[in-house]
């Protein structure tokens, strides 16, 4: 048995900072056009796992996934969970865009120790490098209050039909996925970047007019094929308690198709 949930794929950050989703800047790097944000399509593989597991996945559901290929915009893009747990994204060709598994937690989660950080005044924040991203640097957190109102155009973004979003004011996990590049991008100024994958626990969700804070700290930094990569902790505080934690994985300086010519 399977469950599989089929959307049209929208490119929800054409007009964002990151101009790896504008179609003329992401063909500089061999791609056809702009790139669907990878949270996006992370969003799109939670559907299939709520309809097996119900609430239960919101509150102690485990859900990891990468990005191999470009998930376009405009395009059907189907994610299947399989009996095992499997996962993938895949395009009208057939093509896996991303692969992954899911599941629940059998037991606690270690959630990372995180502390709290300041970022810098947005207009003063330092470009990405191997020295701004330095490994076991904290980055500085993001405080927010959660509002469901505001979370409909994201639901509808992510072309999500499940009605217990809405219907309760709670949060999306691919919401919180998004906090994940979120807290990177208001920490270090990018050029063009790309999600690569994301290793989520969730412990709970934001509800209506909840504060919440989001904490980051880098694990790595690194070269690999010409990409320089960063990994980073990230934890999403709700009222003040753990309800997500993240093992999130970005290219912060992709190599150029000229350069891997």
């Amino acid at each position: 048995m399977s469950w599989t949930h089929t959307v049209e794929a929208f490119n929800t950050a054409t007009d964002s900072m990151n101009k790896i989703h504008d179609d003329a800047v992401a063909r500089q790097f061999g791609f056809r056009g702009g790139l669907v944000p990878g949270v996006d399509v992370w969003a799109y593989l939670v559907h299939p796992c709520v309809d097996r597991w119900g609430d239960d996945f919101l509150t102690s559901g485990h859900l990891e996934a990468r990005f191999a290929q470009p998930t376009y915009d405009g395009e059907q893009a189907t994610a299947t969970l399989g009996e095992d747990g499997s996962l993938t994204v895949t395009d009208p060709e057939g093509t896996e865009c991303a692969t992954g598994s899911a599941g629940i937690d059998a037991g606690s989660v270690a959630v990372p120790d995180v502390d709290a950080g300041t970022p810098p005044p947005f207009d003063q924040r330092p470009p990405a490098s191997a020295a701004s991203l330095e490994v076991g640097s904290t980055l500085g957190s993001i405080e927010f209050t959660f509002d469901a109102a505001k979370s409909a155009a994201y639901l509808g973004d992510i072309r999500e039909t499940d009605p217990r979003y809405l219907e309760r004011g709670i949060s999306h996990p691919g919401f919180l996925a998004r906090l994940c590049n979120t807290v990177l991008s208001r920490n270090v100024v990018l050029g063009p970047w790309i999600h690569v994958g994301t290793d989520a626990h969730h412990l709970g969700v934001l509800t209506d007019g909840d504060p919440a804070e989001v904490r980051a700290r880098v694990t790595d930094e690194r070269e690999h094929k010409g990409h320089r990569f960063v990994d980073l902790d990230v934890v999403i505080l709700g009222r003040g308690e753990p309800i997500y934690a993240a093992f999130h994985t970005a290219i912060w300086q992709p190599r150029s198709v000229a350069s891997s010519a």
